[in-house]
């Protein structure tokens, strides 16, 4: 019998579904652009990228990455430009890391809190030339030690955490005074958030931001990096006595609250893709703005696979970026910011 909506329609009425037949079908809103765009539960937008750059001494220097193509180390009056290009992108911060020459670096650091050095020196030229760009700054010791090691060495040839904290003070406190809008101690020793942030406060800089990477893991991803602020050579030996076991996830989250407790404005996870379960954790525990570092080593195999013709590199490093923001993160550190920045404009 045929309803009359179906003899004028030319429709059969077929009454309730059969038994296994699909009421519910998940593929209608897959069929066309605007209908996934409708329901897209994930935007990945400029806002979210911060761009780690290197810099290097000189003017007009531009020295490549070779195991990260199409990354370069620049001078400063070369990251000034890369600045204003970010802010024209509307990328709202950067984050520099120095490649600090080999004749400064020693047991000690000492490099590190010199006023004049090459990242205090890059913070006031950027923040001259382009002050609505946020700078964050590295507080770790890495770049500036002769054996590469993101602490002070004691007698044993081992970091000791009370001795690098008190440099670490010195350091943040150099970079704040240079004009860095974000700290962001990478260094995994215990205690350093709190220290940090009561120095802080005692020396009046009580607006300048910690971003603590707060669980950051002895990840095989950081190679390329290493190259990059020119630590590889010296580094001997490795960290896995102050960054964390990539096997423990409860620990992350007991580090996190750690930092959270000494005053940390936002948390960092390091590396990022083969760590979404830890991202999604930290967000889902503590609430605060939680950013993830695209580290590298990630950079490296996205590129040198995409070079080889194996993966779609504009497809799988917005997929990537998703993925994160998926996961929780805020915010994203990633040597794609400028590509990616560009496509989402001309999206729009």
């Amino acid at each position: 019998m045929r309803t009359e909506r179906a003899k004028r329609s030319g429709a059969k009425a077929t009454g309730y579904p059969k038994p296994g037949y699909p009421a519910t079908r998940l593929r209608r809103n897959r069929r066309a652009d605007w209908s996934r765009r409708l329901v897209r539960e994930t935007t990945l937008t400029t806002d979210d990228l911060v761009w780690p750059i290197f810099v290097i001494e000189g003017e007009r220097q531009r020295s490549e990455v070779k195991a990260m193509p199409g990354v370069e180390r620049l001078s400063i009056d070369l990251a000034v430009k890369a600045a204003e290009e970010a802010a024209r992108l509307g990328i709202p911060a950067i984050a520099i890391f120095p490649n600090t020459d080999a004749s400064l670096r020693d047991e000690e650091a000492s490099e590190a809190f010199n006023p004049g050095n090459l990242v205090c020196r890059a913070v006031r030229a950027i923040k001259s030339a382009v002050p609505e760009i946020g700078l964050i700054c590295d507080v770790a010791l890495d770049p500036y030690t002769s054996h590469g090691h993101d602490g002070l060495l004691n007698d044993a040839g081992e970091v000791d955490n009370d001795r690098t904290v008190e440099a670490l003070i010195t350091q943040a406190l150099v970079q704040a005074e240079a004009g860095c809008d974000i700290l962001a101690p990478s260094d995994m020793m215990d205690g350093r958030i709190g220290a940090i942030r009561a120095a802080l406060e005692q020396n009046r800089f009580t607006e300048t931001q910690i971003l603590s990477y707060a669980v950051k893991y002895a990840s095989a991803f950081y190679g390329p990096f290493r190259e990059a602020v020119g630590s590889s050579a010296q580094f001997r030996g490795d960290k896995k006595a102050y960054q964390m076991d990539p096997a423990n996830g409860d620990e992350a989250l007991r580090e996190a609250a750690l930092d959270v407790a000494e005053g940390a404005d936002m948390l960092m996870v390091k590396p990022g893709l083969p760590y979404l379960d830890i991202v999604w954790q930290v967000k889902e525990a503590f609430k605060l703005p939680t950013f993830v570092y695209q580290t590298s080593g990630e950079y490296a195999m996205i590129v040198g696979a995409a070079e080889r013709g194996w993966l779609d590199r504009d497809r799988v490093v917005m997929e990537s970026l998703t993925a994160f923001k998926r996961a929780g993160a805020d915010a994203v550190f990633t040597y794609f910011a400028p590509e990616v920045a560009r496509r989402l404009k001309s999206a729009t």
